[in-house]
């Protein structure tokens, strides 16, 4: 009679493990080093300043020495006259950015897909990437000179029946100019993931479908889109994760006091109270909450997607 031998396997300890996976791909570990180091240094280490949002932060005091205030600071901000407007404000610009900006690089792309002629192709390719590379205070330039009194975008607004003068100073006018030149700039750019990701589709797919009568409008819904499908999810995931991470940059070269009620966003305020006025603690208080909501999006959106369809960031 023969005895069963059951073979037991007993985990190392994770630093044994650690230890050993170095031995072996050292190579690796030192190639991620510079990495690891660059975000210890400016993405974590400046989170002690998180600090500050809890003060009544003194500069001769530092960080550690300045009075605690509890929640004081995001009470400010929470009962200030100007909290909804910017609320509304981050909101509506990060909504139109991602109800335009978001889907047309996708449809840029299918349509680039659908181009024979590789000469065209890569001609069109090649004018759609030059407007990224124009600095952000060029852009504006050009919204200043073309949306002043008698510029090019304010003649059209008029032909259309615009009569409030110069469209660069009106507070209507200021998403659709933001919105629209933010387009302009990264429509190309914004759609080369989407190129590369279309040129993994497995041509296979392609046959297989014109085989079965598939018309090339068919080829796309049923082929191309769910081909795509898992990057547009995960960049989609990440975009909602930006949801109030309207950056300041553009926002002050381009508004003014008759444009704030439109422009001012949680970001530009941050600026001003921040920067110019040196409220410190108050306004790391504000951008902590802008920063916490925009965990709280992205955390949600991942766990409906994964939920979902399976797809995620982590």
């Amino acid at each position: 009679m023969k005895s069963s031998k059951t073979t037991v396997f007993v985990k190392k300890p994770f630093g044994e493990r650690l230890k050993l996976d170095f031995k072996r791909h050292w190579q690796m570990y030192l190639l991620a080093l510079p990495v690891v180091v660059y975000f210890l240094i400016f993405n974590y280490a400046p989170m002690v300043g998180i600090t500050m949002a809890f003060e009544k932060y003194q500069i001769n005091k530092g960080i550690f020495g300045s009075q605690l205030v509890g929640l004081a600071n995001f009470k400010r901000f929470f009962t200030s006259p100007f909290f909804w407007r910017l609320l509304r404000n981050t909101l509506l610009i990060s909504f139109y950015g991602l109800l335009f900006s978001f889907p047309l690089p996708i449809i840029f792309a299918l349509c680039l897909n659908e181009v024979r002629n590789k000469g065209f192709k890569k001609t069109v390719q090649t004018i759609s990437y030059l407007p990224y590379f124009i600095s952000v205070v060029v852009v504006v330039s050009i919204l200043f000179d073309f949306g002043k009194a008698n510029g090019l975008i304010t003649n059209i607004a008029t032909a259309f029946g615009w009569d409030g003068g110069a469209v660069i100073s009106s507070a209507k006018w200021f998403r659709s100019l933001y919105i629209g030149s933010n387009l302009w700039q990264h429509l190309g750019y914004n759609s080369i993931i989407f190129i590369s990701a279309l040129a993994a589709v497995d041509p296979t797919l392609y046959e297989a479908a014109r085989i079965d009568g598939a018309n090339r409008w068919q080829q796309t819904l049923h082929v191309t889109l769910p081909g795509i499908a898992p990057t547009i999810i995960v960049l989609l995931i990440l975009r909602l994760g930006q949801i109030m991470g309207v950056g300041y940059e553009k926002i002050i070269l381009m508004y003014g006091p008759s444009t704030y009620e439109t422009a001012d966003v949680i970001a530009s305020y941050v600026y001003r109270v921040g920067i110019l006025d040196a409220d410190y603690s108050y306004s790391t208080a504000v951008n902590l909450f802008n920063s916490v909501v925009n965990l709280i999006v992205l955390c949600t959106a991942n766990f409906v997607s994964r939920k979902v369809n399976e797809t995620s960031i982590w």
